[in-house]
This record gives C-alpha cells, sequence and structure tokens, in this order.
C-alpha cells in the first residue's frame, strides 16, 4: 500500500511536472511567436509608412507643377493684358494727336476760307457797282429804263408763245381728226384684249417653274412623245416656248392642272421621264389628289363644326380649294362666309350651325363635275337639294344672288355674308386692278403726246419717267411738256398724294465701223 501511493504521488508528480514543462514550453513558443508577429507588423508599418511618405511627395510635386502652370499662364495673360493696353495706349495717343493736327488744319482752312469770303464780298460789290453802271449806260443810249424793258421783252415772249400755242392746238386738233376713228378702235381693242387675257390666265394657266433649261428637252422628249403622253394623261394643253424657266400648263379645269404641276414635280424629281412612268405618275398623283380633296373637305366640315354632310358634298367643298372668283380662293371665301353667316345668326337669335352649313354650300355650284347652263347659285341649290339638305339651307343657296325668291330667314344672311367676304379690303383683285389702271392710264396720258417715245409709272405711280424723242423735241419743250402732262393728270385722275413727271431728252449718235 505505501509502495501504490509512493508510486501514486511519484506519477502525480511527473504529470504535474510535464505539465509545468508543457506550459513552459508553450509560454516559450507563444512569445517568441508575438515577437515576430510585432516585428513583421513593425516593418510593414514601416513599409506603408515609406509609401505613403512616397505618395504625399508624388502629390506634392504634382499639385506644386499644376500651380507653377496656373501662375505661368496667369502670368502670360496678365503680360498680355498690358500689351493690348499699351497698343491702346499708343493708339490713342496717335488718334489725339491726329485730332491736334485736324483741329489745326480746320482752323486754318477756316481762316483761308474767312479770308476768301471776305475777298468774294469785294468783289461782289464791285460787280454791283459794275452792273449799275452797265445798266446806266443801257438806259442812256435806249431811252428806256430797265421796267420798261422788262415789260416790252414779257410781251414779245407771251406773243410768241401764244401763236406757237396755237400753232401746236391747230397741228393736234388735225392730228385727231384723222386718227381719231383709228385711235378709238385701237383703244377698245386693247380694252377687250387685256381684260380678256387676265380672265383667262386667272381662270385657265398656271406656271410650272423650272431650275434649268434642259429639263424643256426632256419632257417633250423624242419627237415630242414625252408631252403628248402626258397632255393625254392629264387632259391639260402643256405650252413650252422662250420663256425662260417656265412651262406654262393650259385647262379649264384647274384640278387637272394641279394633276400635271404635281406629276411634272414627281417625274422631274425621280429623272425618269418617258411615257410609261409619265402614265403611272399620272395616275398616282390623281388618286393622292383625289385623296387630298376629300381629306379637306372633311377638315373643312370638322374645323367648322358641321356634320352629317353627304360624301358627294364633302368632295365638292374640298374642290373648292383648287378654285377662284376674282383671284379669291373659293374655300377660304366659303369658310369665312359660313363664319359670318355663324356670327349674324347667333346676333338676330337663329341657328347658327344651320346658317353656318348654308355660308359653306353656298358656292357649290361653282365647282361641278358637270358644265351647266344654270347660273352658279342655282345649280348649287339643285346640287344640295339632290343629296338631302334641308330646304332652308337650299333655298339660302339658290337665293345668295336673287335669282331665288327667298324662303327663309337664313336666306338673306347668307347673301349679306358673301357679300361682305367678296368685298371686303384685300378679298379680291378689284382694288389691284384700279391700281393696274391707274398707272396704265399715267403712262397713257403721256404717250398721247407728240414726241413722246417711251413712259414708265414708276415707285407704286408717284413718279412718271417721260422718254422724248431729241429729234422731236428740244431742251425748251420739255419743260411746256411737264407741265402739260401735270396739268392734264390733275384735271383728269384721281390719286393719292403727287406725282412728280419726269422728262428725259437724250442724243445718240451712231456709227459704224465697216
Amino acid at each position: 500500500m505505501p509502495e501504490t501511493i509512493t508510486l501514486l504521488l511519484v506519477c502525480i508528480v511527473a504529470l504535474l511536472l510535464g505539465i509545468l514543462g508543457g506550459y513552459a514550453l508553450f509560454r516559450y513558443i507563444l512569445t517568441k511567436n508575438y515577437k515576430e508577429s510585432i516585428e513583421s507588423a513593425e516593418r510593414e508599418a514601416e513599409t506603408i509608412k515609406k509609401k505613403k511618405l512616397l505618395e504625399v511627395k508624388e502629390t506634392f510635386l504634382t499639385k506644386k507643377s499644376e500651380l507653377e502652370k496656373e501662375v505661368q499662364q496667369r502670368n502670360s495673360r496678365i503680360q498680355q493684358v498690358e500689351n493690348k493696353l499699351k497698343q491702346r495706349e499708343i493708339a490713342l495717343n496717335h488718334k489725339h494727336e491726329e485730332q491736334v493736327r485736324t483741329r489745326k488744319e480746320l482752323e486754318q482752312n477756316q481762316q483761308n476760307l474767312n479770308k476768301e469770303q471776305e475777298q468774294l464780298a469785294r468783289r461782289q460789290e464791285e460787280l454791283t457797282q459794275l452792273q449799275k453802271q452797265e445798266q446806266q449806260k443801257l438806259e442812256e443810249l435806249s431811252g428806256l429804263s430797265a421796267e420798261q424793258a422788262k415789260e416790252r421783252l414779257i410781251d414779245s415772249l407771251k406773243e410768241e408763245a401764244r401763236l406757237n400755242a396755237q400753232q401746236y392746238i391747230n397741228d393736234i386738233v388735225d392730228d385727231a381728226k384723222l386718227t381719231a376713228n383709228k385711235e378709238a378702235k385701237r383703244i377698245v381693242i386693247q380694252t377687250i384684249q387685256r381684260v380678256a387675257t387676265e380672265t383667262a390666265i386667272e381662270n385657265s394657266v398656271t406656271v410650272f417653274h423650272i431650275d434649268n433649261e434642259e429639263i424643256k428637252g426632256r419632257i417633250i422628249g423624242r419627237e415630242g412623245r414625252n408631252i403628248r403622253a402626258l397632255e393625254a394623261a392629264t387632259g391639260v394643253e402643256l405650252v413650252v416656248d422662250d420663256t425662260p424657266e417656265a412651262i406654262v400648263i393650259s385647262a379649264f379645269d384647274p384640278v387637272r392642272r394641279e394633276v400635271c404641276r404635281l406629276a411634272l414635280h414627281q417625274l422631274i424629281a425621280d429623272g425618269r421621264i418617258h411615257p410609261a412612268r409619265i402614265e403611272e405618275v399620272v395616275a398616282k398623283v390623281q388618286k393622292q389628289v383625289d385623296e387630298e380633296i376629300i381629306e379637306t373637305g372633311k377638315r373643312t366640315a370638322i374645323d367648322l363644326g358641321i356634320h352629317g354632310l353627304h360624301p358627294e358634298l364633302i368632295r365638292i367643298v374640298g374642290k373648292m380649294k383648287y378654285r377662284s372668283s376674282y383671284g379669291q380662293n373659293l374655300l377660304q371665301h366659303a369658310r369665312e362666309t359660313a363664319n359670318l353667316c355663324a356670327v349674324m345668326a347667333s346676333e338676330l337669335g337663329l341657328n347658327p350651325k344651320k346658317a353656318k352649313r348654308a355660308g359653306l354650300l353656298h358656292d357649290i355650284g361653282k365647282v361641278p363635275d358637270e358644265e351647266s347652263e344654270l347660273p352658279h347659285a342655282l345649280y348649287g341649290a339643285k346640287i344640295a337639294e339632290l343629296y338631302k339638305e334641308p330646304a332652308d339651307v337650299v333655298n339660302a343657296i339658290g337665293a345668295h344672288h336673287d335669282e331665288m325668291e327667298m324662303e327663309s330667314l337664313i336666306a338673306p344672311i347668307v347673301q349679306v355674308c358673301d357679300a361682305i367676304s367678296g368685298a371686303r379690303p384685300g378679298a379680291r383683285r378689284e382694288i389691284i386692278e384700279a391700281y393696274i389702271k391707274r398707272l396704265k392710264d399715267l403712262e397713257n396720258i403721256a404717250m398721247s403726246y407728240p414726241g413722246v417715245t417711251k413712259t414708265y409709272a414708276i415707285q407704286a405711280g408717284r413718279e412718271l419717267r417721260v422718254i422724248v424723242g431729241a429729234d422731236k423735241i428740244d431742251d425748251k419743250q420739255i419743260e411746256t411738256l411737264s407741265a402739260n402732262i401735270a396739268l392734264q393728270i390733275q384735271n383728269e385722275m384721281t390719286y393719292p398724294g403727287q406725282v412728280k413727271i419726269t422728262v428725259i431728252r437724250e442724243t445718240r449718235s451712231i456709227s459704224y465701223a465697216k
């Protein structure tokens, strides 16, 4: 037993010693690793510190170089500004010196001018004295005073002018007797031609502008096949003459002219112009124009708030876009009349929608698909009745030119509003025509005098330039001519402001070197 205990104690002591040895060994190892870790950390910290110091130095150097560049740029700008200021100062000094020199020159010139004026005044006095002396000598020699001599000279000039005027009047009367009948016929024929030509141009001609003359040949084609194909496809007549950069499209139907114009535009833009292509493009454009006419009619009805129109009436309203009356677009006139009718009907306590409907449709007889012998008002009423429009609307359409008895209160409203829209200033072409007629009358008055070769009314009729033949009128007669023209214009014409008459006489000498 004691041996066992002793052995046990020995084991315990050995175990304790082992534990203590292991603990000491562990502590030794731990302490060694700790020291190594600290040293490693210190080395890493030193490395990081060095890197950071390097980065800071690089950043510092970079910022320093940027600041130096900026300072250099600012110094450069300051130097430039200083140079500009120096240049301006130099320029101002030069200007100041020039002004001083100029002022001195002006003072010197003024002094010279004053001296010259004094000399001229002295010479004028001397000349006046000489004139008085000469006048006294003439009075002594002639036995007449200056006033008596002036009176005799004026009387002789009056008598000479009276004889010349009487001879001039006799020549005019004799010439008028010989040429009165011929001149009257010429004036009548010119008036008929002018009115007829203007009406034809307004209603049947469209001018198509081209970029160059080569396109005319391509449109005509070989032996005229292209132009014949285009005329056959569109139903118009193309006039290709010497007019620069223009082709005239002639047809009574404005829709046909528009189809031809658009087809020409597309053909020229495409570059392929031959009969097959012409027919294809015309068919395509015809369809586009028909669609546009319907779309225009629908848009007009929607804009005006008119509903329930028959599709055919919508198409007729759209066709108004391509028709004009006295220079006024028919669709614009119809829209304006419709709006006026609505306002007037509202003021009178009537139905504004029905009045607007009648105002829009009042001129549908001007765009028929088939020619009719009826007046456009009656024909329009017939079309409206055919497409089931109300009776009072039909009556308003037919009666707006007093060609049908008015049976509703809308009819006189449509009539009045049609007159208002057509007669307002600038709506139609009568005012322009009156202005053109006034210019023509000015030129005709001047051309009626013998010796006048050309006349030009310029500056909107405020000046009339008259060119006379040098071999027919001398320099003394042009003053009398301008006075006579001014007097005739003043007595026979009405015009705003005043008219300046300028008579120009020039002499030309022509020779030929052979």
